[in-house]
């Protein structure tokens, strides 16, 4: 683990992220207290103006990615200012540019926004005449975050949305270093906190554009920049909905890794499986059991014995490489944490998530997106000239498997309709004046899905009322 360290070369500045396990929204007062030598030494090494543009200033808790040169996905934490850096004089748009600001597009539509989970996409550092570059970039950025398990197979369940977001100029600040500043849209800036690849943006100004879009599940904000960074602002949006934002360099590779591991502490509620070796705070953990499904104080002995954690997956060949078991070392602690493999996404980029990831990742997805919707209105009794109709997505994985889907009346499962979208009344045969309920139930019988909690939350149903 390579410690983040200030640009002038200090000493190695120890993560503000503490141990996992707490109750949400208590900080313990040494995790308070490192958080804020950890920012005031960070104002000191970034010089008076800085400092005085960020002291007194709302703040957030975000993670910083790893180093560019090297495996590790994360290190650590830092609390950010939530508004962006301090910008040159601001440049007016001219009207040509402020009408392309702010227009949405829906780059991929996969159906209501109420059944699915939507992902906006805004970028920083892009004028109106770059605005087409952006478009390829998400398209591009979007296609590496399908390309990892378990979105590939569910892709099928998002829906994405561009919001153009104009800016005066090209490029973000501190790229290529710090005292390169840029008037954007989004306020994005590098050194954010004196940590070069930290990648920072002004909250309040993406929420404005977040807004703009039907509907929010999560957020990725791309700088126009090849320069490597990114940050990941991990709490829940309680005005907007969200889960959170990831930023991330459009033209760098490794970038759309830095943004699915963000997406793993947001959607999957994964805890970081990397850990700080020679950081004394960091050496031996002695809390309560840790909240996250792939951190835990037990061994793979009292894990099995108690049935805890992610006992179901022990021994299993997982797809980061290795066996399933307990690893010691994680969520930050060099000692006294296990994580469930040596080398998952969670801990190493360009890894796969592990199989208690996996489940967890499907977990998540499905807290946002049905996979049921009815095409024909369910508001409205349906009589023998009617059909009903469901919309059912595809699974795209490469076993081929598809979700069941099977119809009932009554409660009363109708087996010759298996597998079908859309059934007429006049073929359920009713013979009387009653009025029924017809439903249909799509399921996902997924193997990467072992905890039954979560299975209950794989299955979604439509109802209708039909009569003669």
């Amino acid at each position: 683990m390579d410690p983040v360290r200030g640009a002038v070369g200090g000493p190695a500045e120890e993560p503000a992220g503490g141990p996992a396990g707490r109750r949400p929204g208590v900080r313990p007062a040494w995790r308070v207290a490192l958080a804020a030598i950890c920012a005031t030494a960070a104002l000191v090494a970034a010089g008076p103006a800085d400092a005085a543009g960020a002291a007194g200033a709302p703040r957030v808790e975000v993670e910083i990615p790893g180093p560019e040169h090297g495996g590790d996905a994360g290190s650590g934490h830092a609390r950010v200012p939530t508004a962006g850096s301090p910008a040159k004089a601001s440049g007016r748009l001219s009207p040509a540019e402020r009408a392309s600001d702010g227009g949405v597009t829906k780059m991929i539509d996969n159906g209501s926004t109420a059944d699915r989970l939507d992902v906006v996409v805004i970028g920083d550092g892009y004028t109106a005449d770059e605005l087409a570059r952006f478009h390829t970039d998400a398209e591009q950025k979007w296609a590496e975050v399908t390309a990892v398990e378990p979105y590939t197979t569910y892709r099928n369940l998002f829906n994405v949305w561009t919001v153009d977001a104009v800016s005066h100029d090209s490029g973000v600040s501190g790229d290529p270093d710090p005292a390169t500043v840029r008037d954007t849209a989004l306020g994005s800036y590098f050194w954010c906190e004196n940590i070069e690849r930290l990648l920072c943006i002004d909250q309040p100004k993406v929420d404005a554009y977040v807004a703009k879009a039907p509907a929010a599940d999560l957020v990725i904000v791309l700088a126009n920049s090849a320069k490597y960074g990114g940050a990941g602002y991990n709490e829940p949006s309680a005005a907007l909905g969200y889960e959170g934002i990831s930023t991330a360099s459009a033209g760098h590779p490794k970038s759309g890794q830095v943004a699915i591991h963000e997406t793993g502490h947001s959607l999957g509620k994964l805890a970081d499986e990397y850990f700080y070796p020679g950081v004394p705070d960091y050496e031996k953990y002695t809390g309560p059991e840790p909240a996250e499904s792939n951190s835990s104080s037990l061994t793979a002995e009292r894990m099995a014995d108690r049935r805890a954690k992610w006992h179901r997956w022990l021994g299993e060949e997982s797809p980061d490489g290795g066996t399933v078991g307990a690893y010691e070392g994680g969520n930050y602690f060099v000692t006294g944490l296990y994580r469930p493999t040596d080398n998952s996404l969670m801990r190493v980029l360009g890894k796969p998530f592990n199989l208690p990831g996996v489940e967890s990742m499907i977990g998540g997805f499905y807290q946002h997106a049905r996979i049921v919707s009815p095409v024909t209105p369910t508001d409205r009794t349906l009589r023998l000239r009617h059909t009903a109709k469901a919309s059912v997505p595809r699974l795209a994985g490469a076993d081929g498997r598809q979700l069941v889907v099977r119809w009932y009346l009554d409660g009363r499962e109708l087996k010759r309709f298996a597998g079908r979208t859309e059934v007429p009344v006049a073929e359920l045969w009713l013979f009387d004046l009653r009025t029924h309920r017809l439903s249909v139930t799509a399921e996902d019988r997924t193997p990467s899905v072992r905890d039954p909690k979560v299975i209950r939350t794989l299955r979604s149903t439509v109802d209708w009322n039909v009569r003669l």
